[in-house]
């Protein structure tokens, strides 16, 4: 028995001294050994036992990233296909179709077609649902189907696909596809430069540094950064970006890690271009990770006016780390500190409430940090604009919306009924259009769970267990009624709201993304805030003083 016992936990000590790379271990290496001997035998089990086949990539897939799931959000495991697609998304070069597709279960969904690129080209619009590529069934397609519109430069695909109704089929012709950190920049007035800068690929910095060259040429004097809906990226390439407003050997960010060798600080590399000319930046919730590390060094170092909405509130970096037949896994190392040392991030993984949720500070909570010229910032859960405007923010309504993609399917549905406005600049909705939305939102059977809705029926719930449920159930139905005449008004409150989010994607449908941007700088409230500040020297100063 000796003999068979040393042999059972041979294996296991085998395979973490191959995984670990022979790394010294704390006091937990029986247990590590113990967990891994448990799961390979119930693996082996289960494949050998299981009434139907089983493919052991899958289980294993499906494990790994479960287990992984419970960490946080961003250490993830990526097998072959899914290490290919994250090089695609940081480097911003792919071959396909030039469009950004929505994977769903049973169906690809064209959410923007990219202009002039292939998918364009061969006629696709936003709302198509590609039900087949070539001969594939997408909702027979196990793996991710959005891999079936990738291939050869110059091959083509057969898509078959749904539009309003009736079924469709186009041929596309795959080509390389480019997407730009850096999708639009361009004067708003005679001395405002604009520069949207949509994610932090490698290239951000470069195209950033081209753009403001070539907005200082036109005569900007002044400038606009737009980091909104910026879901971040490569942490270098935010300390570049940075640089390029600051001066060299300035410290950026601070990375600190429970092993050593992952606490580093970043300190800009390299000469500056302009470290002068007046700067904005846009934020907004979706603004994140190195989108915040430029934003709240900028705003740390009174190098630049922030405004918009609190940022996301991603505080942790995390680092590719290649394993075995070409998998990878992207492990959180660390947590990242701006230069007056804050971590802004927001949620708090590793203490869960009851439910398993992920906590997030209490604004009573939150620790004051000075800037450079010693304004008072806090951490707690992303940045703090130093203007924060209504305009920027969405309502819990709002996300519920958008979560229904119903924003989207409007905007699909109005493109088809209503001929192109004749002047990007002049296109404004009417009431009868938001009359006509909230119909649709009804059609749609839209509904939302507000979290007092959740946190009565749960109430509900006990009172019924401990028999007192009679007694209440006509108080609790008058709350429900209340609760949907809030919902109901809710709708009509957040109007304007709700209508700026129609506009820009309506207008994306017959000016794509380009027109939005021309848009966004004739009507967009936060831009045109910006203008104000810029606009009043002493305005400006007084914000970073």
């Amino acid at each position: 028995m000796k003999r068979v016992s040393q042999k059972r936990i041979l294996i296991p000590l085998l395979a973490i001294t191959i995984f670990f790379g022979g790394t010294a271990f704390k006091s937990d290496f029986f247990e590590i050994a113990k967990q891994i001997e448990i799961f390979t035998t119930v693996f082996k089990e289960l494949n050998m036992n299981y009434v139907d086949d089983t493919n052991p990539g899958d289980l294993m897939d499906t494990a790994i990233k479960s287990m992984l799931a419970d960490l946080d959000p961003y250490t993830n495991y990526y097998n072959e296909q899914d290490v290919e697609a994250s090089r695609i998304n940081n480097s911003g070069d792919y071959t396909g179709i030039g469009a950004n597709v929505l994977t769903l279960k049973d169906k690809l969904v064209i959410v923007e077609p990219y202009k002039d690129f292939a998918a364009d080209k061969a006629g696709l619009k936003a709302g198509d649902e590609i039900i087949k590529v070539d001969n594939v069934v997408v909702a027979d397609f196990k793996d991710d189907a959005g891999n079936l519109l990738q291939g050869a430069a110059g091959s083509e695909v057969k898509v078959t696909y749904i539009r309003q109704g009736k079924t469709e089929i186009a041929t596309i012709k795959r080509e390389a596809v480019d997407i730009h950190a850096v999708p639009h920049f361009s004067m708003i007035d005679e001395k405002t430069g604009y520069i949207v800068l949509r994610k932090f690929t490698r290239k951000a910095s470069s195209e950033t540094k081209n753009a403001l060259r070539a907005l200082k040429n036109q005569g900007a004097k002044q400038l606009i950064l737009d980091l909104r809906g910026n879901p971040g990226g490569l942490l270098t390439e935010a300390v570049n970006v940075t640089n390029i407003f600051v001066p060299k050997d300035q410290l950026v960010v601070t990375t600190k890690s429970k092993v050593k060798k992952y606490n580093k600080t970043y300190y800009t590399q390299k000469e500056p271009i302009d470290t002068e000319i007046p700067v904005v930046v846009l934020i907004d919730g979706s603004s994140a990770s190195a989108s915040e590390i430029v934003s709240g060094a900028l705003q740390d170092l009174d190098r630049a006016v922030v405004i918009g909405a609190r940022s996301f509130g991603k505080g942790l970096v995390q680092r590719p780390k290649p394993l075995i037949y070409g998998t990878q896994i992207k492990v959180t190392i660390s947590r990242y500190y701006t230069p007056s040392g804050r971590c802004i991030q927001a949620l708090d993984y590793w203490n869960r409430d009851e439910n398993g949720k992920a906590t997030r500070t209490k604004r009573e909570n939150y620790n004051a940090f000075k800037t450079k010229k010693g304004r008072t910032v806090y951490d707690g859960g992303g940045v703090q604009p130093d203007l924060e405007l209504d305009e920027t923010k969405k309502s819990p309504i709002t996300n519920a919306v958008i979560a229904e993609n119903l924003i989207f399917k409007y905007a699909t549905e109005y493109y088809y009924n209503n001929p192109e406005p004749a002047d990007v600049t002049q296109f404004k909705l009417a009431d009868t259009e938001f009359s006509n939305f909230k119909k649709f939102l009804k059609n749609n059977n839209f509904d939302f769970e507000t979290k007092a809705e959740k946190a009565f029926a749960g109430a509900y719930l006990v009172a019924k267990e401990e028999k007192i449920g009679t007694a209440i159930d006509s108080d609790y139905e008058d709350l429900l009624n209340a609760l949907n005449r809030y919902k109901t008004q809710a709708i009509d409150t957040n109007k304007t709201e709700l209508l700026a989010l129609l506009s820009d994607e309506i207008i994306k449908r017959y000016f794509y993304r380009e027109g939005l941007y021309t848009y966004y700088k004739a009507t967009n409230p936060e831009i045109q805030k910006s203008k104000d500040i810029l606009n009043s020297s002493s305005n400006y100063q007084g914000y970073l003083d």
